[in-house]
């Protein structure tokens, strides 16, 4: 049994690693953070295969699958990405760029090439990591929340398509709200509310990915949040969303 995990140097994706490593899956990990890597190669009892690649880049993406194909994978976990705060006029179009290439791009090529080696031996497990974001818009961190709306509605609609095959292929897309991950340094904001630990996050999402639950979201906390999305107007929700972001900016730039 093997795993190939992106973002599998820090956060969730390394302790899916662990995780998976304590089921006895052997590992493929792919990450820009080789230090990272080595290390959690080091922690697992089972085989770890480690690639230092920036999916930012898609021939990387392409690199990555053309090496990995004949690895006989069972699972695959679109984990890697990263958000950027900021006023839309104001944030980098390079690294925005960059943030859809690694969100969204990698994600499709990954799991439309995988998908079809899946479907063909009729089994195979595919997790994308997605946000709560993905079911809203997110003012102050917009390109973010909009590439979580497309793994989101891509993950869903592939379901549907592989129900209608009949396909033993099963694809679980996770949600979770914030977590204790390297995401506010890098995006440059500071949640206001109590993250839940990515350890507890990886282990909810891959049991519940075995289960065959199509939407993954850890904590009873955003499983009401999401829920009640559904009944705000979309003007006020946008409101409640420029708040947030604000106090997560505010939060972060007093402590840096």
């Amino acid at each position: 049994m093997k795993a190939l995990i992106t973002g599998g140097s820090s956060g969730i994706g390394r302790d899916m690693a662990y995780y998976l490593s304590k089921l006895n899956y052997d590992l493929i990990l792919v990450g820009r953070n080789n230090e990272a890597l080595n290390s959690i190669k080091n922690k697992c009892k089972t085989n770890v295969k480690i690639y230092n690649i920036d999916l930012s880049s898609i021939d990387n993406v392409y690199k990555l699958y053309e090496i990995t194909k004949d690895e006989n994978i069972d699972i695959l976990i679109n984990n890697a990405g990263f958000g950027l705060f900021g006023n839309f006029i104001d944030t980098s179009l390079d690294r925005e760029l960059e943030m859809i290439n690694l969100n969204i791009v990698a994600v499709h090529i990954l799991t439309k090439l995988f998908l079809k080696d899946f479907v063909k031996k009729d089994s195979g497990y595919i997790l994308n990591v997605a946000s709560s974001a993905g079911f809203m818009a997110g003012p102050k961190l917009s390109a973010y929340y909009s590439t979580k709306n497309y793994v989101l509605k891509e993950s869903l609609a592939i379901y549907e398509e592989l129900k209608h095959m009949n396909s033993s292929v099963k694809i679980s897309v996770l949600c979770p709200g914030p977590v204790e991950t390297n995401f506010n340094k890098i995006a440059g904001g500071s949640f206001n509310t109590k993250s839940a630990s990515s350890e507890y996050v990886a282990k909810y999402a891959i049991d519940k990915m075995f289960k065959n639950k199509l939407i993954i979201i850890p904590t009873l906390k955003i499983k009401l949040a999401v829920f009640m999305t559904r009944f705000i107007p979309n003007k006020l929700l946008l409101k409640i969303n420029y708040h947030i972001q604000n106090i997560k900016i505010n939060k972060y730039n007093k402590n840096n």
